[in-house]
């Protein structure tokens, strides 16, 4: 398995190169762009991530204090609008509160705890949490998405009803620990499963990993 992972790796960089995933311009960012993202493209999460900086309030304090209906119409892009309004308010104040709104406070606690207390808050899910802590936080915390599953079950290497513990557990038990290559290896996964491993008519073909 490790021979496998590793190799698949290799051949997706060799094919597309380093991907700089996450694009933020703050790990604050990062986080807000990681409960926007769900459900929706990153094309529409980076017109409302827009929206915030054009209206200059992306910042824990502003959002927090900005009305729902405020906020909701800034974000509208994302879509859910009123439904991520509220899981933004509900992260904002778990952020205010636990970390003075502070990266730095939340950064410093260690991962399988702040993983456990970001779950805990409304909105957010395993590949939330789990984007915040690789992406924005510098966690070791191999994200899993929907790219990732399929990819993984079409090589047979995990059923296709595995859980996102048992994927995550794959990668964590057979990779080296490291930020760097989790965070480039999942954002080869997604280049791969949005150009070629599509959910209908996938190119295997010309994959990359054919």
């Amino acid at each position: 398995m490790k021979r496998k992972l590793s190799g698949f790796y290799k051949k997706l960089y060799a094919a597309f190169g380093p991907q700089g995933w996450w694009p933020g311009d703050s790990p604050f960012e990062v986080m807000v762009g990681a409960i926007l993202t769900q459900n929706t493209s990153w094309h529409n999460v980076e017109k409302a991530i827009g929206n915030l900086k054009e209206s200059s309030v992306l910042q824990p304090n502003k959002l927090l204090k900005m009305g729902n209906a405020r906020l909701a119409r800034l974000i509208r892009p994302a879509g859910y609008y009123n439904i991520k309004t509220r899981w933004l308010k509900e992260f904002l104040r778990f952020f205010a509160r636990e970390y003075n709104a502070k990266v730095s406070a939340m950064s410093s606690v260690q991962t399988s705890f702040l993983r456990g207390e970001l779950l805990k808050v409304h909105g957010i899910g395993p590949e939330t949490a789990d984007s915040m802590l690789l992406y924005a936080l510098n966690k070791p915390v191999f994200v899993v998405d929907a790219y990732t599953k399929r990819i993984l079950s079409r090589h047979g290497l995990v059923k296709s009803d595995a859980s996102y513990q048992e994927i995550q557990d794959l990668f964590r038990k057979n990779l080296k620990n490291s930020v760097k290559l989790f965070n480039e290896y999942h954002a080869l996964l997604v280049k791969l499963g949005k150009d070629f491993c599509l959910k209908n008519k996938p190119k295997c073909q010309i994959c990359p990993l054919k």
